[in-house]
C-alpha cells in the first residue's frame, strides 16, 4: 500500500476522576500517578498518544488521550492495562470517539503543506489547544450530485485558508461509531477558531449538518501535568 495511503485508528478518550480519589492521602495519589503514565509510556512506541487537559474547559470531562494506532487490539490493550491500574478504578470514560483515516473524496489535488484528508498518516502537531467536536451530515447531503457537494467544500477551503494558524484533522467513523467523522482544529490562537466556526456558520454547506456537539476546548498538556491537575 502507497505511504499516502496509510491507514490508522484514531482513538479519543475522555476521562473523569471519581471525587474519592482526590481524598486519598497524597503517597498513594502519587503512586497511582506514576502506575498510569508507565503504562502509556510503555504503549508509546505502538500508539501515538498525546494528552490534554480539559480542567477547567469541560464539567464532564478531565483529561483526554488522543490516540493513533495501526490497530483496534492496541487500543484495546492499553485500555485494558489503564483500567488495571490503581488510577484506573477511580476513571470513568465520559466520552469517546472511534474513527479511521482514508483520503478525502474533496481534496483531490487541493493540498498544500499539512494537509490532513489526503490519506497520509496523520499525528498531533503539538499546538498548544486542540478544539474536538463529533460531526454527522444530514442524509439530503449524500443525495446532492457531487460537483455540488465539491463546490461547498471549495467554500470551506476558501475559508480555511484565511485561518491558516488553524490546523485540522478530519477521521471517519462510518460504521465504527455512532458519529460520521470527528473533527479535530489545532491551534495557538482560540480566538482565530472561534472566528474561523463563526464564518463557517454562514457557509452554504451549513445547512446539511446534522449534528456537531457536544465541542471539547483541549489544552495540550503533558500527560503527568494532567495528572496533577486533577487535585
Amino acid at each position: 500500500m502507497p505511504e499516502d495511503n496509510v491507514r490508522q485508528f484514531v482513538k479519543y478518550t475522555f476521562f473523569k476522576v471519581d471525587p474519592p480519589w482526590r481524598r486519598l492521602p497524597d503517597e498513594v495519589r502519587e503512586r497511582s500517578k506514576g502506575e498510569f503514565v508507565a503504562v502509556v509510556n510503555e504503549l508509546a512506541t505502538q500508539v501515538k498518544v498525546s494528552s490534554y487537559s480539559l480542567v477547567g474547559t469541560r464539567g464532564d470531562a478531565d483529561f483526554m488521550l488522543w490516540q493513533i494506532s495501526p490497530s483496534l487490539e492496541l487500543l484495546q490493550q492499553m485500555a485494558r492495562q489503564l483500567n488495571h491500574t490503581e488510577l484506573g478504578k477511580y476513571l470513568s470514560t465520559s466520552h469517546s470517539f472511534l474513527a479511521m483515516t482514508r483520503p478525502s473524496p474533496y481534496v483531490h489535488n487541493h493540498r498544500h503543506a499539512g494537509q490532513e484528508g489526503t490519506g497520509a498518516a496523520i499525528t498531533s502537531i503539538g499546538r498548544k489547544y486542540l478544539f474536538l467536536y463529533p460531526f454527522v451530515k444530514t442524509h439530503d447531503w449524500y443525495r446532492l450530485p457531487q460537483e455540488e457537494r465539491q463546490n461547498m467544500m471549495n467554500e470551506h477551503f476558501t475559508i480555511g485558508h484565511r485561518y491558516p494558524s488553524v490546523k485540522i484533522t478530519t477521521s471517519y467513523s462510518f460504521g465504527l461509531d455512532d458519529q460520521e467523522f470527528v473533527l479535530g482544529f489545532e491551534s495557538d490562537n482560540p480566538a482565530d477558531f472561534l472566528d474561523l466556526v463563526m464564518e463557517l456558520r454562514s457557509s452554504e454547506a451549513r445547512p446539511y449538518t446534522l449534528r456537531d456537539t457536544p465541542i471539547f476546548t483541549c489544552i495540550h498538556t503533558p500527560l503527568e501535568d494532567c495528572l496533577d491537575d486533577l487535585g
